[in-house]
């Protein structure tokens, strides 16, 4: 299948998934999720392959078992292509439209502590910082978990220490509904967007490769 962009209805599904997320709704309604969400996001992720690897294409349905919200499916459609453990590429279609992003979305443990030490290190300090300065000159957003506090074992006058305090770091960029989420040229941005993203996935899997 060719990528030629998400339908409209790709769209309304979650639109009204969000107001009746329910078994009966998603029964109904399943044959739009599988031809407008489903299959164009699938098409996406293989036009990318070549390039950047194989995407998993997440399921649609919700982990509810420790969950307060027993409401069964996610309202939005996810993809990753992963570098490392929790780190890569990422690209979304909701009811606001598609975003995409890149970066660590977890990190625990002896990989966080190795990302902190790069973090600290002046040499691949400098450059994770001059990397983020760039995303947000380009229009992406740097957001992820931050301490609110100081993290144990760093001085909190270290010249990197707003840096040290992020547990995640993501740069993401929203497209919304804007009219070329429809068509094919959205490949075109996607590709463009992580190609930017490319220093911030390959500075954390160096950076958390223990």
């Amino acid at each position: 299948m060719t990528f030629e962009g998400f339908p409209v209805a790709a769209l309304d599904f979650y639109d009204d998934l969000e107001v009746d997320n329910t078994k009966s709704f998603w029964e109904a309604y399943k044959a739009v999720y599988d031809k407008s969400v489903k299959a164009p996001m699938v098409a996406l992720t293989d036009a990318l392959a070549q390039e950047f690897g194989d995407a998993k294409v997440f399921r649609p349905y919700r982990d509810v078992r420790f969950a307060k919200d027993k409401t069964p499916y996610k309202t939005h459609q996810g993809a990753f292509v992963a570098v490392g453990q929790a780190s890569g590429w990422y690209v979304e279609v909701s009811a606001p439209g598609v975003r995409v992003g890149g970066g660590i979305y977890e990190a625990g443990g002896p990989r966080l502590a190795a990302m902190r030490e790069a973090m600290a290190d002046e040499k691949t300090g400098k450059v994770l910082q001059r990397i983020l300065r760039d995303l947000e000159r380009g229009g992406f957003e740097i957001a992820g978990e931050r301490l609110k506090t100081v993290p144990r074992g760093y001085d909190k006058e270290h010249p990197r220490i707003e840096l040290l305090k992020m547990k995640t770091v993501l740069g993401m960029r929203s497209y919304g509904f804007e009219p070329f989420v429809h068509t094919a040229e959205l490949l075109d941005r996607v590709r463009e967007d992580w190609r930017r993203l490319r220093p911030l996935v390959s500075w954390i899997a160096e950076a958390t490769a223990i």
